[in-house]
């Protein structure tokens, strides 16, 4: 739990519960699958995942486990001081909803920008992906704060987590974790 990054949507969104992780360990006690067997549909199940990720080699695992049988874990989320008192559970209710959304159209950008890469694309698609980032909140300010929070992950030797959100940042078309990929990430 010290490891625990709390994600920025989720955050500010005042969103917080009991993500249940289900993983498999193999005799020296590593997570070799993992999955969300009960979320919140919001960045607070990728980092339930992630913090079970990060347990991988710290197990105990008994001589006589049979590593085909999944270990089922609950995560809490729970935000204090975070100035929340006011939000009602309907509009908690609503950021989740949204947030699922944003997943998809996120999607359609991160496309948009692979395929970019390719040289296929139009300027009219690019407007209008352009204007769907706005829309989201995917500006540099966000991206500075998805580079830090890979940073944080850095700290805490999770390169993997690390890397996502430096090619996140990468793949939604800025050039600010370029240096972050060549120095962790290849």
């Amino acid at each position: 739990m010290n490891n625990k990054i709390y994600p920025q949507y989720s955050f500010q969104n005042c969103i917080d519960g009991t993500v249940t992780i289900s993983f498999k360990l193999n005799k020296a006690g590593e997570v070799y699958f993992s999955k969300i067997q009960k979320g919140i549909g919001t960045d607070l199940d990728d980092e339930a995942l992630r913090l079970i990720r990060l347990s991988s080699g710290k197990w105990i695992v008994p001589e006589d486990h049979d590593t085909t049988v999944s270990v089922v874990v609950p995560i809490n989320f729970k935000l204090s001081g975070a100035n929340c008192q006011n939000k009602s559970p309907k509009e908690i209710k609503q950021a989740i909803e949204i947030y699922k959304t944003n997943v998809g159209m996120t999607d359609a950008v991160l496309n948009f920008y692979r395929h970019k890469a390719n040289g296929k694309f139009t300027a009219d698609e690019e407007q209008r992906i352009l204007a769907l980032k706005a829309s989201l909140g995917y500006d540099e300010e966000y991206m500075k704060m998805r580079i830090n929070d890979g940073l944080r992950k850095l700290k805490q030797k999770d390169k993997q987590g690390a890397c996502e959100d430096f090619m996140f940042v990468k793949n939604m078309g800025y050039d600010l974790a370029d240096e972050q990929i060549a120095k962790y990430c290849n």
